[in-house]
C-alpha cells in the first residue's frame, strides 16, 4: 500500500489513466471489429468505409501510448489488403 504522499497521488493517478486507456482500447476494438463484420457479411463498400474509420483511430491509439507502432503497423496492413482483396474482382 501507499505510504507517502507521493505514491498515494502516483497511485491514484495510474487509476485514472488506467481508466482512459481501457476507454481508448476499446473504442478502438469496436472500430476494429465493424471492418472484421463488414469483411465477413462481404460488403465491399461499407469494409472499405469502416476501414476508413478505423484508421485514425488506431493511429490515435499510438500518440496516446495505448498501442506499440508496430502493432497498429501490422493491424492496419492486414486489414488493409483483406478488404482490398474483397473489392478485388475474383478471377
Amino acid at each position: 500500500m501507499a505510504n507517502t504522499t507521493q505514491s498515494k497521488k502516483r497511485a491514484r493517478q495510474s487509476e485514472a489513466r488506467y481508466d482512459v486507456n481501457k476507454a481508448r482500447r476499446s473504442r478502438i476494438r469496436t472500430f476494429v471489429r465493424k471492418v472484421e463484420e463488414a469483411i465477413a457479411s462481404g460488403d465491399s463498400a461499407a469494409a472499405a468505409e469502416a476501414f476508413k474509420n478505423a484508421q485514425p483511430e488506431l493511429a490515435r491509439g499510438v500518440t496516446k501510448g495505448v498501442l506499440h507502432k508496430n502493432t497498429v503497423s501490422r493491424k492496419i496492413s492486414r486489414l488493409s489488403s483483406r478488404v482490398k482483396a474483397l473489392s478485388a474482382p475474383s478471377a
